[in-house]
């Protein structure tokens, strides 16, 4: 089997604690076929934790909002729903592959999550503000989804299904960013 060969992707860097954070693409030019099987089902399970993050992080934002904001409430246990879903369908791919799905979430979920709560200790929980945090994770999401459809190595039915997501969660982006720009 060959190895690996990394290589960097200029995507912008993100400041999280003071630490820069830099996505790392994989060139799939120099493998074999069971390291490509490998490597999808590594994108998948990466596809599966981009997720979990965004369903942590609208429940969280659902807990930060106030009773007046059943609208967003609403709009988020539906996101919520749609994560399943996508989840759902690349489990079924990454177990079809024979490989086991990760259940976790991303490193950078996770700081992320660490950095809100900071955050809305001094901006409070204000609409405004959820619907900017929520927009910078369906960003995360369609940089992640970007990411894994820049390998060309991957079988077109799976190219398929992670295109129609990117798609509908682009969707999902688009409203949030909205909603966001006619706060006040």
């Amino acid at each position: 089997m060959l190895p690996i060969q990394h290589i960097r992707i200029k995507l912008p860097r993100y400041q999280f604690f003071g630490t820069e954070v830099e996505l790392v693409g994989v060139n799939l030019s120099n493998t074999n076929m069971e390291t490509t099987a490998e490597m999808t089902t590594t994108i998948l399970n990466d596809l599966v934790q981009i997720n979990n993050d965004r369903i942590n992080g609208y429940e969280r934002a659902i807990k930060e909002l106030h009773d007046e904001d059943s609208d967003l409430k609403s709009l988020f246990v539906k996101m919520i729903g749609e994560s399943h879903q996508y989840k759902l369908a690349l489990a079924t791919e990454i177990s079809a592959m024979g490989d086991d799905v990760d259940k976790g979430t991303t490193a950078s979920g996770k700081i992320y999550r660490a950095w809100m709560d900071v955050k809305a200790m001094f901006t409070g929980h204000d609409r405004k503000t959820v619907l900017s945090n929520c927009e910078f994770g369906e960003d995360a999401a369609q940089k992640a989804y970007k990411m894994a459809l820049e390998d060309e190595s991957m079988p077109a039915h799976i190219r398929s299904l992670i295109t129609e997501q990117k798609q509908k969660l682009r969707e999902s982006h688009d409203q949030i960013k909205a909603l966001r720009d006619a706060q006040v």
